[in-house]
């Protein structure tokens, strides 16, 4: 369906026409993406413009270096905090003491778990004796 320029409210600017070229060339840019990129994640998602840009972050986000968490993004929250099985404010704590590196919060999680198991086993020697 091709654009009525004669609108040029804010609905118009919300959505996204893949039949003008300029409007695909704005988008383009806007979103540091290929034409073929943005008219596959329109077609995906659907032509509003917040669901196109969610969708192009996402998938640059898969992209990019998945070894560093960033915690500014919360799908970044939600997809660390489901992997390592743990609560979004222990998944913040970790980061703040192990830094962003999902190796390193893996690796602090996981002596965090040795030490409580290790407690747990002093504190039922004590109770038996």
């Amino acid at each position: 369906m091709a654009d009525n320029k004669a609108k040029r409210g804010g609905a118009d600017r919300a959505l996204i026409a893949l039949s003008e070229k300029y409007e695909v060339a704005y988008w383009s840019k806007k979103f540091k993406v290929t034409p073929a990129k943005l008219k596959y994640a329109v077609k995906k998602v659907g032509h509003s413009a917040k669901k196109v840009e969610a969708y192009i972050q996402e998938q640059k986000h898969r992209a990019a270096d998945k070894s560093r968490i960033a915690l500014s993004q919360p799908y970044e929250v939600r997809y660390w905090s489901k992997k390592f099985k743990i609560t979004p404010a222990k998944l913040k704590a970790a980061v703040a003491a192990a830094g962003h590196s999902s190796k390193k919060v893996e690796a602090y999680l996981a002596a965090g778990k040795k030490t409580k198991k290790a407690t747990k086993k002093k504190t039922a020697k004590k109770k038996a004796a």
